[in-house]
């Protein structure tokens, strides 16, 4: 069973939130950054707060840190060389492994992101721009108490509108394939696999094979945790809105290409199941919008090209060992949108986003490197994901068509990686234990 009173709220529940504020954090003085920690952890709702139908009470905080975070707050050595590689070395140190080269690469990463000095990061959510406002200011009173706690940088979230879904800066419709943890009161959605075990993504638990990973010490760190993948992508809506006209000469021929490179129309309608026209009615169903497969509806990638962005990030019955694979995604969108007609206009717009995992090396780092940014994905050669891969101007998109497909050439970077980290989503116990550390 899920010690839900003992798991942060944020991988197993979205708060009904349409705005946050993400504080970046470093520990210039371990006791001040632990009695800042002790403070604040009452304010971070649980599993057990946001399970069933109760909503997410007003502790709408989470709390997660690098691995120089817990070196920062007084965590002894021994524990730290407990922790796996990927995350004690971090994500700017894995750049080559994630395909973060060229623009995307962590020395043009902005908000102190690659730096060592990255110590943790709150985030704060609230139902809008207004709550956030009071919520920040209340901790910004808090946190002025500990001049040792600096803040590297900040963000603010806030969805785009209209409201009623969550959609991306390009026009996607967004959260339509999530994985459903076993022991939560969650029920899979037609086309999605059954609940999976919780060791995939929360450590001390049995995984899909039965086991429990290693897991770090002591043992109160090792129960209730899970890793979590920050990504900052920023989003060229001018450029792919450019991208569009140039390939298709009317707005039909325009949404097409944009449904072919995410494998879905804007909508949520998939093009397995709707591989002609768009289909909004559909896209917004959630017994219908995932219910499909590859392997017998669509093997050689007529609906949806064999790289599209969701067959890429969720190659469904088509890849082996599937179910060791899944990770929770959270996250949401900054910037102001790109009115319509207007060209590209310099402000930054994009998505931060949250991969949480077990195992950052077997899930995510797994599908960066083979999925999102191996050229012979699929034996397509010359391919990385056409929305979120590492794109520099000399890569390929087929789209298979009979008699003959179409391949576009020299693909153009929709998205540019503008910081990342690996952070330690603690249980409640271990928040507890971190605020008392070398006490």
């Amino acid at each position: 069973m899920l010690e839900l009173d003992d798991i942060q709220h944020f991988l197993l529940k979205r708060p009904r939130a349409i705005a946050a504020r993400y504080g970046f954090l470093s520990f210039r003085e371990p006791a001040q950054g632990r009695a800042y920690l002790a403070g604040i952890i009452d304010k971070i709702g649980t599993g057990a707060a946001v399970s069933g139908t109760t909503a997410v009470d007003s502790r709408w905080a989470t709390i997660a840190f690098t691995w120089n975070g817990l070196r920062a707050l007084g965590v002894d050595e021994a524990s730290l060389a407990t922790f796996p590689d990927e995350f004690r070395q971090g994500m700017a140190a894995r750049a080559a492994i994630l395909g973060d080269t060229g623009a995307n690469h962590p020395d043009n990463w902005i908000g102190g992101l690659a730096s060592t000095d990255l110590h943790a990061i709150v985030i704060l959510f609230a139902r809008d721009s207004d709550e956030r406002k009071r919520s920040v200011e209340e901790h910004e009173r808090y946190a002025a108490q500990f001049p040792g706690v600096e803040a590297l940088s900040l963000l603010d979230l806030d969805a785009t509108p209209p409201y009623d879904y969550a959609h991306d800066h390009f026009g996607y419709r967004d959260r339509l394939s999530e994985p459903v943890v076993e022991g939560a009161d969650d029920e899979p959605l037609p086309g999605s696999v059954s609940a999976l075990k919780p060791g995939e993504f929360f450590l001390g638990y049995p995984d899909e094979d039965g086991q429990i990973a290693t897991q770090p010490q002591p043992e109160v760190l090792c129960r209730n945790g899970s890793y979590v993948a920050y990504r900052r992508l920023e989003e060229h809506v001018g450029k792919f809105r450019d991208f569009l006209r140039e390939h298709g000469n009317t707005s039909d021929e325009q949404e097409l290409i944009a449904a072919k490179l995410m494998g879905r129309w804007r909508s949520g309608a998939p093009l397995v199941l709707a591989p002609h026209r768009d289909d909004p009615a559909l896209g917004a169903d959630r017994q219908r919008n995932n219910d499909f497969n590859y392997k017998q509806m669509d093997p050689h990638g007529y609906a949806v090209p064999l790289g599209a962005h969701i067959r890429r990030m969720n190659p469904r019955d088509t890849a082996a060992n599937m179910n060791r694979r899944r990770m929770i995604r959270r996250g949401g969108t900054y910037g102001q949108p790109l009115p319509e007609g207007m060209p590209e206009d310099g402000v930054e717009r994009g998505i931060a986003a949250f991969i949480g995992c077990a195992s950052l090396i077997r899930q995510f780092e797994f599908a960066q490197n083979v999925w999102v940014n191996h050229g012979n994905f699929h034996e397509l050669g010359n391919e990385h994901d056409p929305i979120i891969g590492s794109q520099d101007g000399t890569l390929d998109f087929k789209i298979p068509k009979r008699p003959i497909r179409k391949t576009i050439k020299g693909l153009p970077a929709f998205t540019t990686v503008r910081g990342g980290a690996y952070f330690f989503l603690p249980g409640i116990r271990a928040l507890k234990w971190l605020a008392a550390a070398g006490t």
